[in-house]
Order: structure tokens, then C-alpha cells, then sequence
């Protein structure tokens, strides 16, 4: 199986870097001598990746699942570079594919365990589908609103009744004889008794209604949590087996099982992602590792996180744990003229400078590039002083740093590499990834501290500017939705009247254009995803926001139409007021 390949596959032979600088390090500690070991993601080895998407662009076969892909750039003994490829997972269902970096070792070992319990893992997967979907669920909900209904109409019926009950009682005080007077009191009781009694059918009726799909409603949750502990432990138990026989090797010829390396246990396909694959191969066949770099390729991640065409570091569960071992025996790698400390990933200025520089040639077409995201741009600084900054966030740019390694990009790490006091820097709030807009950072922990009591107590005046996908009928009002975080569906917030957060929004239609409404929102509270809930749910406007294919915009459009636009709050040092404002870009 040919795994080598020339660079020429990838970028024109006459290729040559002037600027070789490094946008992101693979590292990790040496667990013997404790030494810090560094792999660097090139611009060199960016545009070997550029090549190979650019391969993939025209093969539809690449796109039918999202997954990451890498490429290392090696030296062979006789001092030629090559390059390999790998793929995460399985590519079209197989582990080994023709041209790739094959699987680590271990694989087959449990091959026939593996395809059993995938077997189990899939019909698991399909009874959860076919219990989420249950039918009664949607029926239970229509019923009990329906109940609701009757049970307000009536308490508003009762509650009438009884105020004129009241006033007959004290207009006939003073008009009746004593035994008309009895009379007509027993008679304005027994109106009472009957409402009362009224109002326990109902309720019996409600009881006697619901409860069996209560029964069943619960019967089938019982089953999916059941479901799901099996499939948690069938998960476990495979991975245990698989790390036991994957059996990894470093550049000092030390080989371990992946259940060695992390005896307490590791998240599923560890062992299975592009740089482990990558860097076992290159240490058991004598080849010296110069770059790597790692890239999504096809549909979009589950969460929304993973972005076609764009690089992503070791993730912190799965690969970040290995590299230490993995980078073991690895000589030391020079990156000249740059300190990866001060500078900002490879942005679009520096492609531009590869293409302007001759380095691909325009008429080629395998070494032109795709699109890029605008999200590599500079951050622009609406306001600043010695205290705080704002910033104009990008869509699809997180505001903080995520968990895992791959979601480390952001406007605070970026802001902390290039400003002289950026390390110091701390975000007040946040913006979701897909929403542009003001975003304020404080730079001392006095003034985040202050900051961050105004927007607790909600003194910190917040304006967006939206486009729903939809005409909305009403012209202003204000949504009172509860809100809470489903924890087995996150980051998907929904409304939920018993565990939900009180959550508060204003809306004012500014245009309606075509099919589609331009909404100015004024949250007064700052739940997670309040306004594209409270948009999107029928209980709210009943309108998801454009771009918003996490609450079921189906619409193709580039990204999220939610911009932070006017942020008003009283200065904490200079006590006055600030009122920052962002053009909305769409």
C-alpha cells in the first residue's frame, strides 16, 4: 500500500515558503524526562492541506459525512520530504484505504467484538429514535393544554360568580324577611357547592385522561434511560478491549497500549484520529516529522463546531493526552523568525502573501483554494481605554476559548496574543459563536468584577438586531418564556414552565422585506440562546431567526442573523455613561 506521497500532489514542485511561520504547535510533555516537545502546524503544511481540499472539492465522496483529516509532512533518510494522509474514524465505512496511513495496530485484534457490538449499538440507536418519537408525547402536551384551558375558563366563570354571589348577599341583607333571606342564602350555597363540584369532575376528567399517557410517557423514558446505560456500557466495554490491544510506538522506539497511556480510562475512537495514526506510522517507518496539520472536511459537526475547510488543533480528550508519548524521541524543531507566543493563527494576509509571491500558480487548478471564512480577519476594536475594550465580534468566532483543544480560536486568545497586556484580559459576557456584535472585556479584575455585578443585575442595556425567517404579524411586545438547558440535547436550550429560568425579552419590528422581518430585540434578562428560543418557539414569535438551524431554519443562507448592535452601561472608573453601537453587516 503506497502511503508516501510526493509533494507535487498537493502543491506546485516549485513551491517555496519565504514566510515559514507556524500558526499552532502539536505538544505535549516527554513522561520520562518531563521536557516540553513541540510538532508545528506550517504555513507550508497549511497549504499542503489546501491541496488536498482542493482534491476533495471535486470528489462528492469526501462530503457525505463530516470528519477530520490530516497530513504530515515528513523527511525520509535520504533528506526528501514526503507526505502522509490520514483520516479519522472510518472513511466510507473501511479502516484501511488505499493511499491513507492505515489503522494503529490492535484493530483487528478485535474486529469481529467490534462489528458485534456495533451491531447492538445500532438497533440501541434505533428503538431510542422510535421512542423519542412517541406519538403520546405530542398528545399528552395537546390534552393537558387543552385541560388547562377549560380549568382557566372555568376558575374565570367561578371567580365571577362568586364576586356576584358576594354583592347579592349584601344587597338582600337589609331588603328580605328572615325566612326569604335563609332561603335565598341556601340557594347562593348551593350555587357554590355545584361549581366546586364542577370543578372536581373536571379535574377527575383530566386525571382519568392523562394519566395512562403519563403511564406510558414514563414507561418509555424508564426504557431510553435503560437504553442508554446499555449503550454507555457497551461502549465502555468495547473500548476497553480496543485500548487494551491498540499498541502505540514513539520516535524512541518505546511502544505502550493506549490502555497504559490512560489507565483511567479515555473517550471512544481514542487511537482512531488523524495525528495519533499519523505519528505512530511516521516513528515505525524512520520518517521525521516537519509539520502537521489537521482540517474538518464535509457536513458540519453535530454540535455545529466544526466548520468544512477549516484547522483544528489536537482535540484535548482524545489526542491532546497521547502527544507527549507520541512526540517522545522527536528532535527538537525550529520555527526562524517567529515566536508562536506573540503572533495570531495564519490568517487571510498571509495567504495572500503565498498567492502574491508566485508560490501557486493561478492557472493550476488543483492548487487554488477554496473559500475562506471571514472569521480569520482582524477583530475590530470599537472602544478602548486603560479599564475595558470592546470589540466588534465576527460571526462564527467563539467569544472564550472552548473545552477541548480544537475550540480554542476566539476573540479572547486572539486578543491575548496580540495585545502587550492581553494576558490579563477577561471577558464580562459572552456571544453565542454564530452571533456578531459588541462583545466587552475588562482588563483588571476590578473593573470585570464591576462590570459583571451590572449585568447581573440587569443595569446593562442590550440591543440585537435580527432577521426572521418568516413575516411576523404583530408590530411590538414583550415574550415571557422560562428557559432551560436539556442536558441530554445541548447546547439546545428549551422552554420549560417547571424547571425553566424566568427569561424576558422585548421585541419591535423595524421592516418587513419580502418574506422575511428585520426585528430589533431587547433582552431584559441573558439566558443562554433566549432570543433564538424565544423567536423560534410557537409559544414566542413562532419565527426562527435566519440561519438558525439549531432551532429548524431550513433556509440556505451563510450564517446566523443575529447581531449584538448597542450595549449601554455606566463606565465603572470614569462614572459615565457609554453607549457603544456596531452596524449591523447584514
Amino acid at each position: 500500500m503506497v502511503v508516501l506521497h510526493p509533494l507535487s500532489n498537493f502543491i506546485d514542485c516549485d513551491f517555496a515558503v519565504s514566510d515559514s511561520s507556524c500558526s499552532y504547535w502539536y505538544e505535549g510533555r516527554c513522561p520520562q524526562s518531563g521536557a516540553r516537545l513541540k510538532l508545528p502546524r506550517t504555513s507550508m503544511a497549511e497549504a499542503i492541506a489546501h491541496g488536498l481540499m482542493q482534491y476533495f472539492s471535486n470528489n462528492d465522496c469526501y462530503s457525505r459525512e463530516g470528519k477530520m483529516y490530516g497530513i504530515l509532512l515528513v523527511e525520509l533518510p535520504n533528506d526528501e520530504q514526503r507526505v502522509l494522509k490520514a483520516f479519522s474514524g472510518l472513511l466510507n465505512g473501511c479502516s484501511a484505504v488505499e493511499g491513507w496511513v492505515p489503522p494503529i495496530p490492535g484493530r483487528d485484534e478485535v474486529a469481529f467484538e467490534e462489528a458485534r457490538t456495533l451491531t447492538q449499538l445500532d438497533a440501541i440507536k434505533q428503538e431510542l429514535l422510535a421512542l423519542k418519537q412517541l406519538t403520546e408525547r405530542q398528545q399528552y402536551e395537546t390534552l393537558f393544554d387543552e385541560f388547562e384551558q377549560q380549568l382557566q375558563a372555568m376558575s374565570d366563570r367561578h371567580r365571577y360568580c362568586k364576586h356576584q354571589r358576594q354583592e347579592k348577599r349584601q344587597q338582600i341583607c337589609n331588603t328580605l324577611s328572615p325566612e326569604a333571606l335563609t332561603i335565598v342564602l341556601e340557594q347562593l350555597d348551593e350555587e357554590s357547592r355545584q361549581q366546586g363540584i364542577e370543578r372536581r369532575q373536571l379535574k377527575r376528567q383530566q386525571n382519568a385522561v392523562l394519566q395512562p399517557l403519563q403511564q406510558l410517557i414514563a414507561a418509555t423514558d424508564a426504557r431510553i434511560s435503560e437504553l442508554k446505560q446499555r449503550r454507555k456500557a457497551l461502549s465502555r466495554q468495547l473500548q476497553a478491549q480496543m485500548h487494551a490491544s491498540y499498541s502505540l510506538t514513539n520516535f524512541s522506539g518505546r511502544s505502550q497500549s493506549l490502555q497504559q497511556l490512560m489507565p483511567g480510562g479515555s473517550p471512544t475512537g481514542t487511537g482512531d484520529c488523524c495525528a495519533p495514526k499519523l505519528l505512530h506510522y511516521a516513528a515505525t517507518h524512520g520518517l521525521k516529522p516537519l509539520a502537521m496539520a489537521e482540517f474538518w472536511w464535509g457536513a458540519s459537526s453535530v454540535n455545529q463546531d466544526k466548520i468544512q475547510g477549516e484547522f483544528y488543533g489536537a482535540c484535548a480528550e482524545r489526542c491532546q493526552p497521547l502527544m507527549g508519548f507520541l512526540l517522545s524521541g522527536l528532535k527538537p524543531i525550529s520555527i526562524p523568525n517567529r515566536d508562536f507566543q506573540t503572533t495570531a493563527p495564519l490568517s487571510l494576509n498571509t495567504l495572500t502573501h503565498l498567492r502574491r509571491s508566485n508560490v501557486f500558480d493561478s492557472n493550476e487548478k488543483r492548487c487554488n483554494f477554496p473559500a475562506f471564512s471571514p472569521i480569520k480577519g482582524e477583530i475590530p476594536i470599537i472602544y478602548e481605554d486603560e479599564w475595558l475594550i470592546a470589540v466588534n465580534k465576527p460571526a462564527g468566532l467563539l467569544s472564550v476559548p472552548g473545552r477541548y483543544g480544537d475550540r480554542q480560536d476566539s476573540v479572547l486568545s486572539r486578543l491575548r496574543h496580540l495585545l502587550a497586556d492581553g494576558m490579563a484580559l477577561a471577558s464580562v459576557h459572552r456571544l453565542d459563536q454564530e452571533t456578531s456584535g459588541i462583545l466587552l472585556l475588562a482588563r483588571d479584575r476590578q473593573t470585570h468584577r464591576q462590570l459583571s455585578q451590572q449585568f447581573q443585575q440587569r443595569q446593562i442595556h442590550k440591543v440585537y438586531e435580527a432577521i426572521l425567517s418568516g413575516v411576523l404579524t404583530v408590530e411590538q411586545g414583550v415574550i415571557n418564556l422560562p428557559l432551560w438547558g436539556d442536558p441530554e440535547n445541548r447546547p439546545e436550550q428549551k422552554v420549560d414552565w417547571q424547571h425553566g429560568k424566568p427569561s424576558l425579552t422585548d421585541f419591535q419590528v423595524m421592516a418587513r422585506e419580502g418574506d422575511y422581518t428585520r426585528v430589533e430585540f431587547t433582552p431584559l434578562t441573558g439566558r443562554t440562546h433566549q432570543l433564538r428560543v424565544h423567536a423560534a418557539d410557537a409559544r414566542g414569535l413562532g419565527i426562527t431567526i435566519l440561519g438558525d438551524r439549531l432551532y429548524g431554519c431550513r433556509a440556505v443562507t451563510s450564517r446566523l442573523h443575529l447581531h449584538a448592535r448597542e450595549l449601554r452601561f455606566q463606565h465603572p472608573q470614569l462614572e459615565k455613561t457609554l453607549h457603544l453601537q456596531a452596524i449591523t453587516p447584514f
